[in-house]
């Protein structure tokens, strides 16, 4: 079964500016993201303050490739969603749980660019608020 939703935690990192936006505009310009993207993070921002970041990431990666796409640039934007907490919070898991049902979405497959030793605390969290049901993860670490 296909996912639904995309939640990756460390939206706010270094991984995420250099690598996951970027791939995240290329699959939305090549027609193969249509999921919402929620970002999970400790830093407290709105979906506005993840999409500047975002905006961000891609001018500096995009820099001396000619203009970003703006057509897609804005259908990637409407995708994109932050839920801000503490990973050892069950109140940040059931945000994120409460975001992800808000879309409709029952499939969620979940990115974990974060450091290893968050890996248990996190998916104990999904594991709490059923999160983990009918969910993949995927572990960005070597």
């Amino acid at each position: 079964m296909r996912a639904d939703c995309l939640v990756f935690f460390g939206a706010t990192g270094d991984l995420a500016f250099k690598k996951i936006f970027p791939s995240l505009y290329l699959m939305q310009k090549r027609g193969r993201l249509g999921v919402p993207v929620v970002g999970v993070s400790s830093k407290p921002w709105s979906d506005t303050e993840l999409r500047d970041y975002a905006r961000q990431s891609l001018e500096k990666w995009h820099a001396g490739k000619g203009p970003i796409d703006e057509r897609v640039w804005t259908e990637l934007c409407l995708r994109i969603h932050n839920v801000s907490g503490k990973y050892q919070d069950v109140a940040t898991f059931q945000a994120l749980a409460d975001r992800v049902s808000g879309f409709g979405c029952t499939r969620p497959v979940h990115y974990l660019a974060i450091p290893p030793q968050a890996f248990e605390t996190v998916s104990a969290g999904l594991g709490a608020v059923g999160l983990n049901k009918d969910a993949r993860v995927v572990v960005e670490k070597p």
